[in-house]
């Protein structure tokens, strides 16, 4: 399992992604082309009802209120659970009583006191935040001096003796999330293994007004466990600058956190297919978040418009020929724990779902989407995708989506929403995970075309093809 986590969100490397632009490759049925462009009323009609009438509106009222009643919604607490039952009421109450909940065993790390204290060359105090599952410093906190690097090639050039004993910051270079990402995932135990007695990191962002980010890192097996937390860029720089002057700079670092396990659900709604019922289309976001900020922007949007695809269809009495099967994955953010659990769950059944979406970077101005799959499967979803004006862009970055990689890595096709959200990262993980971030005419287009997109894959007469 932790195999899996290690890699949380580390496959979406941003700069990999290839822009289809030209569809030389494609060779498509002219049969199924003319099928796909006759859905173009359809599509047009859907966005618009969503976007022009009282439909989106309500749909991102139904979001705002959301989050202003749960806020954070970290893995394996109360306030999770309340607000998955919140969810399977709100279904119900629009009309879709074929909605279930299957039992996740999830992690519960619960932060407690964090502190981070410059003592020389001067006092300051250090803004922190502590990647979870850390564990804790003993009660007097660790005093140590400090190792500053750039990067993992950078603390391996070093003997160990100038490691051993002292506390190490990853100052590293932010490039694009799915490289640098790893420094947070990594960190602490790279440092253990040289002896290190806690870690740091500069928090994994590329713009900060001194706003520290956390996220999932992980032990690795059989090396020693520290302490691990992340600072600001500013306080990261800071501490590099004193660092290259040659000063000695000791740090006084006090974190206190618990760590179980408890019971937590995925939550799976289904409209029934009318001539498929038994094969599935997924959309897909997860409900929880991380202890800090809202989780309006991840991925409280992204649950929301998977949310509301099924129940607006109904709404609509547009029955795709497949089913439409809404997934609010559980614990994503403690390592794709849902995710991992409906798979396991699953696995005689996965040749069933012929396509599965996820929307987890945001609901800003949608983009069109990134697709995993065959050549075949791409070409499908390209010409689908020009049914769609303004939102007809197609990357190809073979690894789609978080949750749904899993799935993608067994041959499965899927996509995940492409948008806008060049800013997310600023926000990714921190007190500013808010409804503050995103804009309600972006997360409504974004619904309209989650929903009309989906409905065409759901009711084309031929499946997606796999690998």
């Amino acid at each position: 399992m932790y195999l899996i986590l290690l890699f949380i969100r580390v496959v979406i490397t941003i700069h990999s992604l290839t822009i289809i632009n030209k569809y030389d490759y494609c060779a498509l049925d002219n049969a199924l082309i003319e099928e796909i462009k006759s859905y173009k009323n359809i599509t047009t009609k859907i966005m618009n009802d969503i976007i022009n009438t009282d439909l989106g509106p309500n749909m991102y009222k139904k979001y705002t209120e959301f989050i202003d009643k749960f806020g954070a919604r970290p893995s394996g607490t109360e306030v999770l659970e309340q607000s998955i039952d919140y969810m399977v009421n709100l279904t119900i109450d629009a009309g879709i009583k074929d909605v279930a909940t299957e039992e996740v065993e999830v992690p519960h790390w619960v932060r407690g006191f964090e502190s981070v204290q410059m003592l020389e060359p001067r006092v300051k105090k250090i803004a922190v935040l502590g990647l979870g599952p850390s564990i804790s410093t003993p009660n007097e906190g660790i005093t140590a001096d400090l190792v500053v690097v750039r990067s993992f090639n950078d603390l391996d050039k070093l003997p160990d003796e100038d490691v051993q004993g002292k506390i190490v910051l990853f100052d590293e270079v932010y490039t694009n999330y799915g490289d640098t990402v790893v420094y947070r995932v990594k960190s602490a135990s790279k440092a253990a293994k040289k002896g290190a007695v806690a870690s740091l990191i500069r928090s994994v962002t590329p713009f900060s007004l001194y706003t520290p980010h956390t996220g999932y890192q992980h032990y690795e097996k059989d090396v020693p466990k520290i302490p691990t937390a992340a600072i600001t860029v500013e306080d990261a720089a800071l501490l590099r600058r004193l660092y290259e002057q040659k000063q000695k700079i000791v740090l006084n670092i006090k974190m206190f956190s618990t760590y179980d396990r408890k019971k937590s659900r995925n939550t799976i709604i289904d409209f029934k297919g009318s001539k498929f019922p038994n094969k599935y289309v997924i959309v897909s976001g997860h409900i929880d978040s991380w202890d800090v900020g809202q989780g309006a922007m991840d991925d409280g949007g992204g649950m929301m418009i998977s949310w509301f695809v099924p129940v607006v269809l109904k709404h609509f009495q547009l029955r795709p020929k497949r089913t439409l099967r809404a997934i609010l994955w559980t614990s994503e953010e403690a390592g794709l724990v849902g995710a991992a659990a409906y798979l396991e769950r699953h696995i005689n059944e996965l040749d069933k779902i012929n396509f599965i979406m996820e929307s987890d970077e945001g609901t800003f101005k949608p983009l069109g989407l990134d697709v995993g799959g065959s050549k075949t499967a791409q070409c499908i979803i390209a010409e689908i995708l020009k049914l769609f004006p303004t939102i007809d862009k197609m990357t190809k970055s073979g690894s789609p989506g978080s949750d749904i990689v899993l799935f993608i890595k067994k041959g499965i096709p899927g996509a995940s929403l492409l948008n806008e959200n060049d800013k997310y990262f600023w926000f990714h993980h921190t007190e500013a995970d808010t409804m503050e971030v995103q804009k309600m005419e972006d997360v409504v287009r974004c619904a309209a075309f989650w929903t009309a997109i989906s409905y065409v894959i759901a009711d084309l007469s031929v499946d997606i093809p796999r690998q």
